[in-house]
């Protein structure tokens, strides 16, 4: 292939002159459960984000109205210290969403970067990241994380990100080394090589773009696996408590026995309610969105 023919050949995220957000949009729309699902995500996010901002800051202590029963002035009830408990609800979903994004950004940018080196660039370098995974997945994960987070007293929430970020990455690191390597064997690659266009360029201009839907895909998947594994850490303890949390309205059901008065059951059950929502709703728009974005089920 001559210079003349490999500046001829297009690379097949120009092809069709779709946009990623274009594809991502009508695929979202085909697909009612993924569309769904996207739906229930934004609901569950603007409730977290946007809620707090709504409803009234003022949720005080009231020794004298512990427990009270769904009403009107309480939609939810109210919990242990007689704080309305849908305020508290409003008030504990944006941590553990925005930190859980966080790990996930975290885990699949490290993912990509280091998958993307050892694929394309492959030999001594590929050896080494492919002992440092094996290593890396070896170690419990959960575990890994319960040890970091005992030894650091008060961690941040941004800690509590890099925490478990930091474990995430190992599992997809595989992947998107194997689709490097694939992708760097297409005539579209070829032709950069033959333009002289560097490896650094050809990987984030050439070959990255044309991985961006399984990236996506997997990212909603590692937002859903960070937000169990930070609500389970809540859940156990180990988390600061100053921060109002739905892993903390979970651990403090479960650590006072609240569950087993059935008055208690609004402020046991709504997180709960919360957490399973949002997962569905990442679960389903993820299908969704491989089905927008994987070219071998669009085209069915």
């Amino acid at each position: 292939m001559t210079a003349i023919d490999a500046a001829a050949v297009t690379t097949p995220h120009k092809q069709r002159g779709e946009t990623f957000f274009g594809r991502l949009w009508t695929g979202l729309t085909r697909s009612p459960a993924g569309f769904a699902g996207t739906l229930l995500v934004l609901l569950i996010v603007g409730f977290s984000f946007i809620g707090p901002l709504v409803v009234s800051k003022d949720n005080p202590v009231d020794a004298t109205n512990i427990w009270a029963e769904p009403s009107a002035e309480h939609w939810l009830g109210t919990e242990y210290q007689g704080k309305d408990t849908f305020i508290t609800l409003v008030n504990s979903g944006a941590e553990p969403i925005w930190v859980g994004t966080l790990a996930a950004l975290m885990a699949v940018f490290v993912a990509v970067a280091l998958g993307s080196i050892a694929g394309y660039y492959r030999g001594r370098i590929d050896a080494v990241l492919l002992q440092l995974t094996d290593v890396t997945v070896t170690i419990p994960q959960f575990l890994l994380m319960l040890a970091v987070v005992a030894f650091f007293e008060n961690i941040p929430p941004w800690g509590i990100a890099i925490v478990v970020g930091s474990t995430m990455w190992a599992f997809l690191f595989r992947s998107i080394r194997a689709q490097v390597m694939s992708l760097k064997e297409r005539e579209f690659v070829e032709a950069a090589r033959l333009q002289n266009l560097g490896g650094a360029r050809i990987v984030f201009r050439e070959i990255l773009p044309n991985m961006a839907g399984f990236i996506f895909v997997n990212f909603v998947i590692s937002v859903n696996q960070a937000i169990y594994a930070i609500v389970g850490l809540f859940v156990l303890g180990l988390m600061p408590s100053g921060t109002p949390n739905w892993g903390l309205m979970i651990h403090n059901s479960w650590s006072q026995n609240f569950y087993l008065n059935p008055v208690t059951l609004p402020y046991v059950i709504a997180p709960l309610v919360m957490i399973v929502l949002f997962t569905v709703g990442l679960v389903t728009m993820g299908r969704g969105l491989d089905q927008a974005l994987n070219p071998r089920l669009r085209e069915r």
